[in-house]
């Protein structure tokens, strides 16, 4: 496993990352057997084997934080674990927050984050009277976590974000099909590494949205909100891996399946040992025409 400096914050993380999804039970889709400790503990062993050492949780990923917690107990002082909020108040974030570090038995993270911006208006309630940021301030402030970022799925909103507060690290979807169509991303990335953030790219490995409830069901991947790259195209998901990396990402966390997960870390060091090239460009382009005009998200 490669790793890499997350911007100023003197972290080595690996390119891979593992996200917490990864660890919770399927608890949207009964149609599943549900996914129990044991499977997060086999799931979390095989990640630091492999010499993951980047964990990444929320508390809106169902049974995740209560998994993961157990299955990292023999870990926590070889990794770096990051955790979110998705409120937006301070009153709310509070309780939220004392109980994810209780969930995932540990007092502090090495990066809390703002939860899934997505909106200029849930800036604006972040940084008002009563927000978030008064909360997220405190924590770096006592060191219930070393450094604090922001996850968000709005270019506008997450370029807002860090015009109004210093975050160390920001978590953006740097994904082919969208960076390829609209550009999304360009402004971001360029503003983050101007400020030497650290920069985390979710769905580098996704190919487009699910059409429909009934699609995302049916498929072995109910766990991730997008439709990954199928695992047995490797050319397909080697090339969207090496097009997120050659915009500057830090570290990649794939979709919230453990099958996705595997083919990132076993493919990562085909995916190094080339430069993004011609021939990946054309593969993409080829793949584009066929999600073109489709919903990302």
């Amino acid at each position: 496993m490669k790793y890499n400096s997350l911007g100023r914050t003197g972290m080595e993380v690996s390119v891979i990352s593992y996200g917490g999804i990864v660890s919770a039970g399927v608890y949207d889709h009964t149609r599943y057997p549900e996914l129990g400790q044991d499977a997060s503990d086999r799931f979390v062993g095989y990640a630091v084997e492999h010499g993951v050492n980047y964990f990444d949780v929320a508390p809106t990923y169902g049974n995740a934080q209560e998994q993961l917690g157990n299955s990292l107990k023999p870990y926590r002082s070889r990794i770096h674990l990051a955790c979110k909020t998705g409120k937006r108040d301070r009153a709310g974030a509070e309780p939220e927050l004392l109980e994810s570090l209780r969930l995932l038995h540990t007092d502090h993270f090495d990066i809390y984050q703002l939860h899934g911006i997505s909106s200029i208006g849930e800036v604006e309630a972040a940084f008002g009277a009563g927000g978030v940021m008064e909360l997220m301030r405190d924590v770096r402030e006592k060191g219930i976590a070393d450094h604090i970022g922001f996850t968000a799925h709005n270019e506008d909103a997450a370029l807002r974000m860090i015009e109004l507060y210093d975050f160390d690290t920001v978590l953006f979807p740097f994904n082919w099909f969208m960076h390829m169509a609209h550009g999304m991303g360009a402004r971001l990335i360029e503003a983050a590494k101007k400020r030497n953030m650290g920069v985390l790219c979710m769905k580098a490995f996704i190919e487009r949205r699910w059409e429909n409830d009934e699609e995302r069901a049916a498929s072995p991947f109910p766990k991730s909100w997008c439709k990954p790259i199928d695992t047995s195209d490797a050319a397909f998901g080697e090339a969207a891996m090496r097009y997120a990396l050659s915009l500057g990402v830090n570290t990649l966390i794939p979709p919230g399946n453990f099958e996705s997960f595997r083919f990132a870390v076993e493919h990562i060091d085909a995916c190094l040992k080339t430069p993004f090239s011609e021939t990946d460009r054309a593969l993409l382009e080829e793949k584009l025409e066929t999600v073109r005009g489709k919903e990302f998200f």
